[in-house]
């Protein structure tokens, strides 16, 4: 017997996935990820993998290759839902735009895909680690599976891509305090990379879409923002139209 449209609906509206992984990123917060994979070449993190997948002939001969695709969950915004329109922020957050036809993270299914640099792949006490660096990924972020990435099928040079067809060119200079150096130079033992790090995530200017728009208008912003990297609070300002100050860098712990 053959089954209806609707019995053939109600058998393959859900689907089940597996945890294969983990993801120890700088990255403990939302706020101030890069849009992108890539934008931010220095941060450094790992996927941990879990269960079946914690097994050294699972990556065999991924070592191979100098970037993976990482399909994972969007579990920070899984359970605020979606919405068909979306304000994406390359259009200043004012326009809509239908879900799928951006990266946003409240999707209908809360599955996102991200392309990083593979630095290694280690395994101690028959834990399976893979190292990675340019990731976009909040910490604790669930991985669903891994691919290799190939570079004559993946990277299409004539590609259209709407309303981000280029990278954003404008790059926020980012100063720091003489307390912020001190700062830096306290904790340089524990993260040597720390300033490069802060820097090439600022300079892409996380601050809301909104408050972008504003300061092409006024460059005016006496908000004290902050982002958690590691385990570090960063504090910051914006000093002019195209000038970031990082003042304070204080331990979390």
């Amino acid at each position: 017997m053959n089954k209806s449209q609707d019995d053939f609906n109600k058998d393959d509206e859900q689907a089940n996935f597996t945890i294969i992984g983990k993801v120890n990123s700088p990255y403990k917060e939302k706020f101030a990820i890069p849009r992108q994979p890539g934008l931010v070449s220095c941060a450094k993190g790992k996927v941990t993998l879990l269960g079946q997948a914690n097994n050294s002939e699972v990556v065999r001969g991924l070592e191979q290759y100098s970037h993976i695709w990482l399909l994972f969950i969007f579990h920070a915004t899984e359970q605020q839902g979606w919405k068909p329109l979306v304000r994406p922020p390359r259009l200043g957050g004012n326009k809509k735009t239908g879900v799928l036809a951006t990266r946003s993270t409240f999707r209908p299914n809360p599955i996102g895909m991200s392309v990083v640099k593979l630095d290694k792949i280690e395994t101690t006490n028959k834990q399976v680690t893979l190292h990675i660096s340019g990731l976009d990924l909040l910490d604790e972020t669930p991985i669903v599976d891994i691919k290799p990435y190939i570079p004559y099928s993946d990277a299409i040079i004539d590609a259209q891509a709407g309303f981000a067809q280029h990278q954003p060119k404008t790059l926020l200079t980012v100063n720091y305090s003489s307390s912020a150096k001190m700062d830096l130079q306290n904790n340089i033992n524990a993260h040597p990379d720390l300033e490069e790090l802060i820097s090439q995530v600022l300079a892409q200017d996380p601050r809301p879409a909104y408050k972008q728009s504003q300061s092409e208008l006024s460059p005016v912003d006496d908000k004290v923002y902050g982002i958690c990297l590691y385990h570090y609070n960063i504090k910051w300002r914006l000093i002019s139209a195209s000038q970031i100050e990082v003042f304070e860098i204080s331990s979390l712990k």
